[in-house]
Parts: C-alpha cells; sequence; structure tokens
C-alpha cells in the first residue's frame, strides 16, 4: 500500500512539474451568411483549421484539416468533411479497406436489377 502510495505521489509531482502547452496563434471568425471558421496552432506541433457552412437541411457541415507530430517526429495530417454522410476523414497515415470481391459488383447489378423490375423484399 506504501508503495501505492508512493508511486501516485511521484506521478502527481512529475504531472505537476510538466509546461503548459502554449498556443502560438487562434482565430475565429462568423460570418452573416452562416459560415465561420477557426483555427490554431500549438507548441507541440498540434494544428487545426475548420471551416462550418450550414448543409441544406439545416445541419453544420464543417470541413478542415488537423496535423500533429506522432512519438517518431513525422507529421500526422488529417483532412476531413463532415455532412448529412457523417465524418469522413482521409490521411496517409489511415487504413484503407481491400477492394470488394468480383462477386460483390454482380450482386449489385442483381439487386439493381431487381429494384428496377419492381421486386421488393421485405
Amino acid at each position: 500500500m506504501k508503495l501505492l502510495i508512493f508511486t501516485v505521489a511521484i506521478a502527481v509531482v512529475v504531472v505537476a512539474q510538466e509546461e503548459p502547452i502554449p498556443i502560438l496563434s487562434e482565430t475565429r471568425q462568423e460570418f452573416n451568411n452562416g459560415v465561420s471558421g477557426s483555427s490554431f496552432e500549438a507548441g507541440n506541433g498540434i494544428k487545426f483549421q475548420q471551416k462550418v457552412v450550414t448543409g441544406d437541411i439545416g445541419q453544420s457541415n464543417a470541413e478542415g484539416v488537423y496535423s500533429y507530430p506522432d512519438e517518431f517526429g513525422n507529421v500526422i495530417e488529417v483532412q476531413y468533411i463532415a455532412n448529412e454522410n457523417g465524418f469522413q476523414a482521409q490521411g496517409t497515415h489511415l487504413p484503407v479497406a481491400p477492394p470488394a470481391p468480383a462477386y460483390v459488383a454482380e450482386l449489385l447489378r442483381i439487386a439493381e436489377e431487381q429494384r428496377a423490375a419492381g421486386i421488393v423484399f421485405e
């Protein structure tokens, strides 16, 4: 028990001694037409930039980019959009699904023919 208390005490001291990460720049913009934007850059290499507009059905649509250094010092960048279709991120570090097998295209073609013929499955 004493070891646990000592370990927690050391962790608290170490965390308390860490310097806060400075914000090097920050901007926020709002326009009368429902468009807004924001960006910031932190002293640890994190960067963020976003634009938000009102979507066709009243939702907020956002697009932007953020980046951060990984544990090896490489800059990881993510570009994204978020709209009525959900959050869609792109980046070279993100995994990509393998291509669908050929039979999937054939099944989709058959399903489309059935829909065109008025066949409905419940």
